[in-house]
């Protein structure tokens, strides 16, 4: 099954590389539409997770709309991604507009790296590229399911500066990646088993995180930088870079962990109630929960302690 997927995947990349971007665009939003219809796991996943961050405040049909919507957009993401493997690097440079890159300058100058507080929002793998301008770039990951199409991902992300570290060895990599003063990336957003979370409040209801960017903060005080990249109406994308996270600390380990994963988790939430249809609803983020009911902020395991 994995070679064969992979078989479909390097059909459908050199036939991209025949048709225009805005052709290959157009196939994406039409996949994305097609899985939407016939996918029900996902699409029944994407539309009780919309349900469970905005209620009945938005009506049936308008929930139906976002969860299309984030469909179509992945589709176009996916598609985009692919034929942005035939561009040359500074092709897809041309792609990407940065603003709020003082703030990165800023942070590197301090010489204890920076951490990058990101989604499955928008288009996070063209953010990389746009990160690699101000520095080396570490990109913490759980490598695909199929390996095959894994080494293609990875390919994509060299040619973009960047480099993986994989969840099984973040700790000592990471470490080592702020002491040299490079830029390491942290996606937050998705569900992790019970025993390696942190529960705090996402749209509202406990949500299992990690706290490795917390904990990264808290180790070598390296600042957190938002961080998000959005397609623009002339099918381009800007990486908005924000200012650091600010948060007043107590002192006490696990209390810091959880104000600082809430306070990232909480931007997360408010970009994408900002657009909703470019975050990843199809994604099942609310699967895990606490054993026993508990408050914004507990959880079991410290992974930047496992040493």
């Amino acid at each position: 099954m994995q070679k064969a997927a992979h078989i479909i995947f390097l059909i459908i990349k050199y036939k991209a590389a025949l048709f225009p971007r805005g052709i290959s665009l157009f196939f994406g939003r039409f996949l994305g539409l097609l899985f939407f219809l016939l996918d029900k796991r996902h699409r029944n996943v994407a539309l009780k997770n919309v349900t469970i961050a905005f209620g009945h405040s938005l009506s049936l049909a308008e929930r139906k709309k976002i969860a299309r919507g984030s469909f179509i957009h992945f589709g176009q993401v996916l598609m985009d991604l692919i034929k942005c493997t035939t561009f040359s690097p500074k092709k897809r440079d041309a792609l990407l507009t940065v603003r709020g890159g003082e703030h990165l300058e800023d942070a590197l100058s301090k010489g204890k790296g920076a951490l990058i507080c990101a989604a499955h929002y928008g288009n996070w793998e063209m953010g990389i590229s746009g990160l690699a301008r101000f520095g080396k770039v570490d990109v913490i990951a759980r490598a695909l399911d199929n390996r095959y199409i894994e080494r293609e991902l990875l390919a994509f992300r060299a040619s973009s500066g960047a480099k993986i570290i994989y969840k099984n060895q973040a700790a000592r990599e990471t470490l080592r990646a702020l002491k040299d003063n490079r830029i390491v990336a942290i996606l937050i957003d998705q569900n992790v088993l019970p025993e390696q979370a942190i529960f705090v409040k996402f749209f509202g209801k406990t949500a299992a995180t990690t706290p490795a960017l917390a904990t990264f903060h808290l180790r070598t005080e390296a600042p957190i930088i938002p961080a998000f990249c959005y397609p623009t109406p002339a099918n381009t994308y800007l990486l908005q870079l924000f200012e650091p996270l600010q948060v007043t600390l107590s002192g006490n380990h696990e209390r810091d962990v959880a104000t600082i994963t809430q306070a990232c988790t909480t931007i997360i939430e408010d970009r994408i109630r900002h657009t909703p249809l470019y975050w990843l609803w199809f994604h099942d983020r609310w699967r895990s929960r606490p054993e026993l009911p508990v408050e914004s902020g507990k959880h079991c395991q410290n992974p930047g302690e496992r040493q």
